[in-house]
């Protein structure tokens, strides 16, 4: 690991932990290029738009330094890491149907350009290609890891929105929903990486355990960004869909009834101020809400790092572990 100075933070860049894989990371590309291709005009036509939309790529990222921490990076790596981005792809495709979205990282959204329908069916085009892709090779046990992590996404997704309805997310709830809609595809990323680099099972379900450590650290950093961590201000987006996320559970488990009930009140307002939201931000800090989602973030993100650390040193290895560090430390 780099040597910092102890008054100085290490500033970890993602340009960085992708150093030990640069190359690999190169041939994905064109892995996940050539994956999509297609004879429709149509179909081709929104595939290079989507290639255009230039991701973190974590989760191929991921795929690809487990792997070589593992035991080497394979064939089987790329069509791993191919299979998690056309899936995740898919699922973010769907989302913004579902939710209306019209841009998606700084661009119009595929079905702001081409409308529902178009969005619909090219998001099903890339499950069907991700599911031939493994099909054609029997990588049998990672499509099993995958289709999991997506059913899994679904059923998180929809626990969430049943919740919602009636505000009666507990912590236990909401570390299920997180644990299904984000962490299982971090999860099924990391133990897709070591299916295709050994067949030690301890090692995959380490990594598998891992993989679900961060996962939920990941999610409690973008809940945090959700009340104005960093930021400055809280954004709230959440808060408008009536989403009780980890800070504002336990605020409200700690705040007097007479507390918790005009905060829920505000909650339950169809259309919210940025003064209402606002001032349930304020009322998740004063009550311990933000300090006790930071915690638990990094006791989890110390949970995946004291995994990596059983592991020998070596720059996959230090690459994972800086990833656990910038998961917990990035501003977006």
């Amino acid at each position: 690991m780099r040597a910092t100075p102890p008054d100085q933070p290490r500033v970890i860049s993602l340009k960085d932990i992708q150093r030990p894989v640069a190359e690999e990371l190169k041939h994905f590309q064109r892995y996940f290029r050539d994956a999509m291709r297609t004879s429709v005009p149509l179909l081709d036509h929104v595939a290079r738009y989507l290639l255009r939309q230039k991701g973190k790529r974590i989760r191929p990222l991921l795929v690809l330094l487990t792997a070589k921490l593992c035991g080497g990076i394979t064939e089987a790596t790329y069509r791993a890491a191919a299979l998690v981005e056309l899936l995740h792809s898919a699922t973010l495709v769907h989302d913004d149907v579902v939710d209306g979205a019209e841009q998606r990282r700084g661009m119009f959204s595929i079905n702001a350009i081409w409308k529902n329908k178009v969005a619909v069916l090219f998001g099903d085009f890339l499950l069907s290609r991700g599911l031939l892709l493994a099909l054609d090779h029997r990588d049998y046990d990672t499509l099993h890891a995958l289709s999991d992590a997506v059913r899994r996404m679904s059923e998180g997704e929809l626990l969430q929105i049943e919740k919602s309805r009636h505000l009666d997310i507990d912590e236990a709830t909401y570390f299920r929903i997180i644990s299904d809609k984000t962490a299982s595809l971090i999860a099924a990323c990391t133990k897709s990486g070591a299916l295709s680099a050994t067949d030690d099972p301890r090692v995959i379900d380490e990594m598998y355990l891992m993989g679900e450590k961060l996962g939920l650290a990941f999610q409690i950093r973008d809940d945090l960004f959700d009340y104005g961590e960093e930021a400055g201000k809280p954004i709230g987006n959440d808060l408008k869909e009536k989403k009780l996320t980890l800070p504002l559970i336990y605020a409200l488990r700690m705040a007097p009834s007479s507390e918790r009930r005009r905060i829920l009140r505000i909650v339950r307002k169809k259309k919210k101020t940025r003064d209402d939201i606002q001032t349930v931000a304020d009322f998740a800090e004063a009550y311990g809400g933000m300090a006790y989602a930071r915690a638990r973030m990094e006791a989890l993100a110390g949970e995946a790092r004291a995994i990596l650390e059983r592991y020998p040193p070596g720059d996959a290895r230090d690459a994972l572990i800086d990833l656990v560090d910038y998961t917990v430390t990035r501003n977006r």
